[in-house]
């Protein structure tokens, strides 16, 4: 591999099902536009990080089987051997193990490889991939997993957080003045109670987990080997026949929480994680009083987001506030904005009557 400092990994298997009814199993969260822009959660994923690429013959996706046409739909120009389908969900480290397995078999254990979830929103693409350069000669020079860390604005519970330690030094093509401070990481912690976020906000030492990770493949595959050899080693002499006896485990467990080489880069841009539909009021909020991607009518309704897949279907709300309504299909939903994270516990309700499982 010649005149390429990372190869990007989209991961685009999961299954957004807080986004419900309008993300479903065959056209989950990442295959949909959400910010009225006309581009998808993976296209807008795929268009930024061409550029670090270098092209397409660059770019890797890893999905779910079902999810795989799904994928070549939205992304054509991606090369077929670059798409590496999943036959079963496992979670994140057994397609992060697979995924390094195969880019170091093509470009070797030196290769700095990064891995970015789907369906994430980025302000600024011009900082994005100013600190996706500096996180990849961290990579390079150190036996470094490097993670990028969001700097907290609430004292969120929503979030994993992950604690700086001693600082090692400042990387970036700007040199020591212009670049980026890295860290050790110190510990991992997984979406803390309220009172432990506002303690971790007070220290000013935490960050936000992106789940996004730049390392060598070499590195990475070396830690997988020391702390989840039950998943790589089946990987590294099977392949993708090993996916059924895998355990589900995600990278942050299997590896992140207990490798030595985590490294934390605190990032410049404006970041968010799309996880529910109040995703949209950060996204979208100006001035009126409620977010409409819907032809909606409304009298006495404050603070309101109602989102619709045809335009020519009305929505008319009377006396309504702090809630969310979602039109798609066969499919209506109302929730209180406070409330959207309880969806996955409804569609467990929905999925066990066999009346309604096309709507999933």
């Amino acid at each position: 591999m010649t005149n390429q400092s990372l190869v990007p990994v989209i991961l685009a298997g999961g299954k957004g099902e807080r986004f419900w009814p309008l993300s479903r199993r065959k056209r989950p969260k990442q295959f949909l536009s959400l910010d009225g822009s006309g581009r998808s959660l993976l296209q807008a994923t795929a268009d930024r990080l061409l550029a670090i690429a270098g092209g397409w013959q660059s770019v890797w996706v890893v999905t779910a089987a079902h999810l795989a046409d799904g994928v070549r739909e939205q992304l054509p120009e991606l090369p077929e051997d670059n798409l590496l389908v999943e036959p079963e969900g496992r979670d994140t480290a057994p397609a992060v193990a697979w995924s390094t397995l195969k880019i170091a078999e093509r470009y070797g254990r030196e290769a700095v490889v990064g891995f970015f979830p789907a369906d994430h929103w980025i302000a600024d693409e011009a900082a994005f991939q100013a600190t996706l350069s500096a996180a990849a000669t961290l990579a390079a020079q150190e036996a470094a997993i490097v993670t990028l860390g969001i700097t907290p604005t609430v004292a969120s519970t929503g979030y994993g957080y992950i604690q700086a330690g001693d600082k090692v030094g400042v990387y970036g093509a700007q040199g020591e003045q212009a670049g980026f401070p890295a860290y050790r990481v110190n510990r991992f912690t997984e979406k803390p109670d309220r009172h432990t976020a506002e303690q971790f906000l007070a220290t000013g030492t935490f960050s936000w987990n992106s789940g996004m990770f730049v390392f060598r493949a070499g590195v990475a595959l070396d830690e997988l080997q020391v702390y989840a050899p039950e998943i790589v080693n089946p990987l590294e002499t099977q392949g993708v026949a090993a996916y059924p006896t895998l355990p589900k485990k995600s990278i942050d467990y299997a590896l992140m929480e207990k490798t030595q080489q985590a490294y934390v880069l605190p990032v410049a841009f404006g970041w968010d994680d799309l996880g529910d539909w109040n995703a949209i009021e950060r996204l979208l909020k100006g001035e009126n009083d409620n977010v409409e991607l819907a032809t909606h009518v409304g009298l006495d309704t404050h603070g309101a987001i109602f989102y619709a897949s045809k335009p020519e279907e009305l929505i008319v709300t009377i006396g309504l506030d702090d809630t969310v309504v979602v039109r798609d299909g066969n499919v209506t939903l109302i929730v209180k904005k406070d409330r959207t994270q309880e969806i996955k516990q409804v569609l467990k309700e929905i999925q066990a009557n066999p009346q309604f499982k096309d709507l999933l």
